[in-house]
C-alpha cells in the first residue's frame, strides 16, 4: 500500500483584537529603563508648595496688634540702651513698658507661624529701631494705643474686642507717665462722655423705639441714619445692653459717686478738687446710662439715697478711688465684649478712663485693665 505525506497545517498568525496596539517588547524595556533612570538620579514628581493661608479681618487685627505691641517693647530696650543709669524712674518705667508690651503680645497669640520652610514671622517691625529715645516710645504708645482703641470697638470678636480695650488703655497708660517721667509730650486724654437718646425716659420705658432726628451730610442734606439710638457730640449709644447691664451701670456710677462725695467732706485742698471733679463725672455718667434705660425720673430709676461705702476708705482717700475705679474698669471692659461692633466706642473710652484715674491716684500700673483674670500674669506678679 502505497504510503501517502503527511497534510501540511497552516498556522495563521495571530491578529489583535480591533482597536488594541501591542507595545513592542523593545519599547517596554526602554520605559523601564527610564524610570529606573529617573529614580537614580534623585528626580521626583512632587505637589506644588503649599501657600500660605491668607488671613481674614480677625487675623489681620490680632496680627497688627502684636506688632504693636513688639514694636513698643522694642522701642523701649532700644531706648534703654541710651537711657543713664542715674535716671532710676525713666530706667524702670522703659522696662515696665518693655515686659508688658511683650505679656500683651503673648496675651494676644504672639506673632503668626505659619509652620512652613519659607515662612517669615509677618508684622515684625524690631528692625525698626537702631535706637530710640523716649519721646519715640512715647509716640508708638500713642499710636498702638489708638489701633487698639480703634479695633476694639469695631472688630466683630467679642472676646478679642476685651482684650484689646484693655491692651488699648494700658497703652494709654504708659504713654502718659512714660511722657512725664521724660518730660516730653505726652498724647493727652479727652474726657469720655455718655451719649443719651433724644426721647430718652418715659418713651423708652415703654419700650418705644427713641425717634431719630435727621443728621446734615458735607453737601447739607437731610439725612437719616436709619438707626434708633440717636447720635449727639456724645456718639453712638451702644447696642446689646441688657436691662441689668444699664441697671447695674446706673448703680456703679452713682454708687462711685456717693462714696467718692463722703470722703471729698472730710478731706480739703488739692485732694478734695480732685474727688469733687470725679464725684461730677460719676453723677454726669449715672444720669446718662439711666436715660439709656429710660428708667431717670421714673419709678424704675435703680439709684438710691444711700450706698454702703467700702471699708477701704478707712484706708484714705487713694484706697477708696483705687478699688472704686478698679471695678468700674472690669464693669466697662466685660460690656465691651458683650455689645455690638460699631456702637461700643464709649464704654472702651471709659475703660481708659477708668485705667488713667487709677494710675492719677497712685495705682500700680497693669498691663491688662479691667480683666481680673489677668492678675496672676501680670508684670512683676
Amino acid at each position: 500500500m502505497e504510503q501517502q505525506p503527511a497534510p501540511v497545517r497552516t498556522v495563521t498568525p495571530a491578529v489583535p483584537a480591533p482597536g488594541v496596539r501591542r507595545r513592542p517588547r523593545a519599547a517596554a524595556g526602554a520605559a523601564l529603563l527610564g524610570v529606573a533612570l529617573l529614580a537614580g538620579c534623585g528626580v521626583r514628581l512632587e505637589a506644588p508648595p503649599a501657600d500660605e493661608p491668607v488671613p481674614d479681618s480677625l487675623e489681620v487685627v490680632r496680627r497688627t496688634a502684636v506688632s504693636d505691641a513688639l514694636l513698643v517693647a522694642d522701642g523701649a530696650e532700644a531706648a534703654l540702651e541710651e537711657a543713664p543709669t542715674e535716671r532710676e524712674r525713666l530706667v524702670t518705667e522703659l522696662t515696665r513698658i518693655a515686659a508688658a508690651s511683650r505679656a500683651q503680645a503673648e496675651a494676644l497669640g504672639g506673632e503668626y507661624d505659619s509652620g512652613l520652610a519659607t515662612d517669615e514671622p509677618s508684622g515684625t517691625q524690631s528692625s525698626a529701631w537702631d535706637r530710640a529715645t523716649p519721646a519715640d516710645v512715647v509716640q508708638a504708645l500713642d499710636d498702638a494705643a489708638a489701633r487698639s482703641r480703634t479695633a476694639a470697638g469695631t472688630t466683630t470678636d467679642g472676646p478679642l474686642a476685651r482684650l484689646l480695650a484693655s491692651i488699648g488703655a494700658a497703652q494709654t497708660v504708659s504713654g502718659e507717665r512714660l511722657a512725664a517721667i521724660a518730660d516730653v509730650p505726652g498724647p493727652g486724654v479727652a474726657a469720655p462722655r455718655v451719649p443719651t437718646p433724644t426721647g430718652s425716659g418715659r418713651a423708652a420705658e415703654e419700650g418705644t423705639p427713641a425717634p431719630t432726628e435727621p443728621t446734615e451730610d458735607a453737601a447739607g442734606t437731610d439725612q437719616d441714619d436709619g438707626q434708633d439710638d440717636v447720635r449727639d457730640e456724645g456718639g453712638t449709644v451702644p447696642e446689646g445692653l441688657t436691662a441689668h447691664d444699664l441697671s447695674t451701670l446706673v448703680v456703679s456710677e452713682d454708687a462711685t459717686r456717693f462714696a467718692q462725695q463722703l470722703r471729698a467732706a472730710i478731706t480739703s485742698g488739692t485732694k478734695r478738687d480732685r474727688l469733687l471733679d470725679r464725684v461730677e463725672a460719676h453723677a454726669q455718667r449715672a444720669d446718662a446710662w439711666a436715660a439709656v434705660a429710660g428708667t431717670q425720673a421714673t419709678a424704675q430709676d435703680p439709684r438710691r439715697a444711700a450706698y454702703a461705702v467700702p471699708r477701704l476708705a478707712d484706708q484714705g482717700d487713694k484706697a477708696l478711688v483705687i478699688d472704686l475705679e478698679n471695678d468700674l474698669a472690669t464693669d466697662y471692659a466685660s460690656l465691651v465684649g458683650t455689645t455690638t461692633a460699631g456702637t461700643r466706642g464709649v464704654l472702651v473710652d471709659l475703660l481708659v478712663d477708668a485705667a488713667v484715674t487709677l494710675d492719677d491716684w497712685g495705682a500700680e500700673p497693669e498691663p491688662f485693665p479691667g480683666l481680673p483674670e489677668q492678675a496672676g500674669d501680670e508684670v512683676g506678679a
